[in-house]
């Protein structure tokens, strides 16, 4: 009975200090209540609303109604207009489209040859998700309300033609583990250095708060480095994942990516009074990046109010670097709007970490 009673009381000890504890306590209620909104509303395994660009060259009641059959089926939106294969191939390069239409100037002449193709489908091969659904997109249009049989469309797939999950997965993989590992690093360390009180006394040296925060993440800039070589040698040796930019592109991408994550570590560090709660938050950030960035599920089938959160994170921004260097072979220019949001990401989350923290040291 006294046994009961002691273990009783521990009970009560550990619900009080629980509750003390609120970022705990909203960890408690906000990590279910987030899993439960991300899968069972922004998750979406029925493909909607992909990016489209056409190029209808035959320009004919036939073409138009056809192409206006493809966008109904609400697979595709059709957002560019576009003047030849070359411009359309662009546009995917720069990770504009992810389906192209190409209408040969031939194409009612084509109808009448059921052996020869009378469209292409240009696909965006490095992810397997979107190409299952412009296979289903080639047989769902039809030239006319009165013509059953849909048109031959020849699908041509573009960066992945084998259809490899590896290469689609083994980029976005440095995206993870960068997020991951820096932005825990980083949260952990500056926490573990309040809690020992070694802090305290770099407070009191003539180091300023700004200088302090950056020499504590460059260390971790070198690891995430190396981190980046690794997946690549690997994924080179074991997936043979091709690397069609060119490798300093990568650096780069990866090297503003792991600044970004380290800033967002900074955050964390200003807010979590312990290290259990730095993890916790490295977690709540975590779990957002896999599943809202487009490295599982197809980011233009997303709710839009799951894309709005999704163009928050920096995760969202590198997956389009990372995959449109990696696998489409497109230069630092054609993706810059990406980089400068990456740069806005860093300048804001840095600044407000050192003001913040410069107000804990007073």
């Amino acid at each position: 009975m006294k046994s009961l009673q002691r273990i009783f009381a521990i009970v009560i000890k550990e619900t009080r200090q629980l509750r003390r504890d609120r970022l705990t306590f909203g960890m408690i209620i906000g990590i279910p209540t987030m899993q439960l909104l991300l899968f069972g509303y922004a998750i979406n395994f029925d493909v909607r609303h992909l990016s489209a660009g056409v190029a209808d060259l035959s320009s004919s009641a036939a073409s138009r109604h056809y192409v206006m059959q493809m966008a109904n089926s609400q697979v595709i939106d059709i957002n560019y207009q576009a003047a030849s294969v070359d411009e359309l191939e662009q546009l995917m390069r720069e990770g504009k489209i992810s389906v192209g239409i190409h209408v040969p100037r031939d194409f009612e002449r084509r109808l009448l040859q059921p052996e020869r193709a009378a469209v292409q489908l240009l696909v965006d091969g490095s992810d397997t998700v979107v190409q299952g659904a412009a296979s289903l997109l080639a047989g769902a249009a039809r030239t006319s309300p009165y013509n059953d049989a849909p048109p031959v469309a020849e699908v041509r797939t573009y960066y992945n033609p084998e259809r490899r999950s590896a290469v689609n997965t083994v980029p976005g993989l440095i995206g993870i583990i960068l997020t991951m590992t820096m932005t825990m690093f980083t949260a952990v360390a500056i926490v573990r250095e309040r809690e020992r009180g070694t802090l305290e006394l770099l407070i009191t040296t003539p180091v300023r708060s700004s200088e302090l925060m950056l020499a504590k993440i460059l260390p971790y800039v070198f690891i995430g480095l190396i981190q980046v070589t690794l997946v690549l040698l690997l994924g080179k040796w074991l997936f043979d994942v091709p690397l069609r930019g060119t490798l300093m592109n990568v650096y780069w991408i990866s090297l503003m990516f792991i600044v970004a994550n380290l800033a967002l570590g900074l955050v964390a560090s200003t807010i979590a009074q312990t290290q259990f709660q730095a993890m916790q938050m490295t977690f709540f950030v975590l779990l957002p990046s896999i599943l809202l960035s487009g490295f599982i599920f197809p980011f233009d089938g997303m709710p839009r109010a799951a894309q709005w959160i999704a163009e928050i994170l920096p995760m969202t921004h590198f997956m389009r670097l990372i995959r449109g260097v990696v696998l489409r072979g497109a230069s630092l220019q054609e993706l810059s709007s990406e980089l400068l949001i990456l740069a806005a990401f860093i300048a804001v989350a840095l600044t407000f970490a050192v003001r913040r923290f410069h107000k804990r040291l007073d």
